[in-house]
């Protein structure tokens, strides 16, 4: 308990609880909470500018499709000053985005539903990565994760580098396509953005891939594991 406490700062006890079950640990919890009292583990409340706290273990480079999906929020807003969110899913390995969801909320259960969306269409990934955001550290997302097995990896706050592929298809998300645009509407953005994503996977050549499209390295790829 004190280790996960340790490990992940913001979590109460009953996101600990659920954390010791992924182990295997099982523990009623009134008594996790009282023991969480006794070793003084409450969350407290935060005070000034965020700041980085502690690590997270290494992360391996993927070699393979599915090993790793990264996930993140962009925020834009539209020309009536509105705000909105866009969820972006990127496959690690083949770069290709596996998911652009923009809408005024999304909320963890949001987000639970558009990734069991894409594993219905792709398969299940081995790891989640994202940051530390109340979406992704819901509880929602927590027995997500759990009941499917997929590690979730949190990057340590206030270091979005550790999070490369994510934070660099962010940039060519936000350069090439929401600052190009204008947006009055909800349904235009989810149009717009939805043609800049199928571009991006099937069009546009990414140095990475050798200036492949991320569509065709993934096409490349799997004639490569059947031919082998």
């Amino acid at each position: 308990m004190k280790a996960v406490a340790s490990e992940r700062r913001r979590f109460g006890y009953r996101r600990i609880h659920v954390m010791l079950q992924r182990q295997g640990l099982a523990m009623n919890i009134k008594k996790l909470r009282r023991l969480y009292g006794e070793e003084k583990l409450q969350v407290r409340r935060r005070g000034g500018r965020k700041r980085a706290l502690g690590t997270r273990r290494p992360m391996l480079v993927p070699d393979r499709p599915n090993q790793r999906w990264s996930l993140d929020f962009v925020s834009d807003a539209f020309t009536d000053g509105r705000r909105f969110r866009v969820l972006a899913v990127v496959d690690d390995h083949t770069r290709e985005c596996l998911a652009l969801v923009a809408d005024t909320s999304l909320s963890g259960r949001r987000v639970v539903r558009e990734l069991d969306a894409v594993i219905a269409l792709r398969g299940r990934p081995q790891t989640m990565v994202s940051d530390n955001g109340t979406e992704f550290t819901s509880m929602a997302i927590l027995r997500w994760s759990q009941d499917r097995a997929i590690d979730w990896h949190y990057i340590a706050p206030g270091k979005p580098m550790q999070n490369g592929f994510i934070e660099s298809f962010n940039g060519s998300f936000r350069d090439e396509c929401l600052n190009e645009t204008l947006f009055s509407s909800l349904v235009e953005a989810q149009d717009r953005i939805a043609s800049w994503k199928e571009d991006y996977n099937t069009h546009r050549p990414h140095s990475s891939l050798g200036n492949l499209t991320p569509s065709d390295f993934a096409r490349n790829l799997a004639l490569e594991i059947q031919a082998a």
